[in-house]
């Protein structure tokens, strides 16, 4: 596993003779004692799983896929409404595409405050709060506070991993505890998560698949995760 960085239920199963039922106990129990962390499918090691990127590292992975799904977001806003976009490199991708209309961004992201900021048709507004140099944003009780005064018709927002059981997870505790505020305050919750997500997890979950309004993913995504999440009601859309 820590060549491949994952290993699946099946592949396992096959490999030992036994039944996927029998590898999923060993999962559970491997996980309880801290050598791994269960996924839809598999497990990976936990140093993945709980390892938290910088921004720019992140700005670095799967860019093609990051733009395609930023695309695909951004044709969902309508005129006058107050969308959330949070620190995020998948969603910050969205500010490239945003429409020559007017609408409200609330944001706890400095590099989106510095990407629309000169927006003539966009009124924008900072949560301000504590500032967390590694992810550029702001997070903590001002910055949640802000939120209580704003009617969120969309969020956008990505996350470390999206798994059937657990639903959408942080590597970052502050970061899961304030999206987990922001998707109290939104009416539509838009999910950004690049094929390579899709099936994961990371250290902290703050919401459940069924609190997702929409999934937006890329090509290549696990087809068997895509339909339990549409079973539950999202919307899913590949860019």
């Amino acid at each position: 596993m820590s060549e491949q960085g994952s290993v699946r239920t099946k592949e396992i199963a096959s490999l030992l003779s036994v039944t996927d039922e029998t590898i999923r106990k060993d999962f559970e129990v491997l996980e309880n004692q801290g050598f791994l962390v269960r996924t839809h499918g598999g497990a990976i090691p936990p140093k993945r799983a709980l390892r938290e990127l910088s921004l720019t590292e992140r700005q670095l992975m799967n860019r093609e896929a990051k733009n395609e799904i930023a695309k695909a977001a951004a044709q969902r806003i309508q005129p006058k409404e107050t969308i959330f976009i949070d620190a995020s490199s998948t969603a910050l991708s969205i500010t490239q595409y945003l429409p020559d209309f007017p609408i409200t961004v609330v944001t706890n992201a400095h590099d989106v405050v510095s990407a629309v900021g000169g927006m003539e048709q966009v009124d924008l507004v900072s949560t301000g709060g504590l500032y967390e140099a590694r992810s550029r944003s702001f997070i903590g009780a001002a910055a949640e506070k802000t939120l209580l005064r704003y009617n969120i018709h969309r969020m956008f927002f990505s996350g470390n991993g999206l798994d059937l059981q657990r639903g959408v997870s942080e590597g970052n505790s502050r970061q899961a505890a304030f999206k987990e505020h922001v998707i109290e305050c939104a009416e539509d919750v838009c999910f950004l998560a690049d094929a390579t997500k899709i099936g994961q997890c990371s250290a902290f979950f703050f919401a459940d698949c069924s609190q997702l309004s929409t999934l937006i993913t890329s090509k290549g995504a696990d087809p068997l995760v895509l339909e339990a999440v549409k079973n539950v009601g999202v919307d899913v859309i590949s860019a």
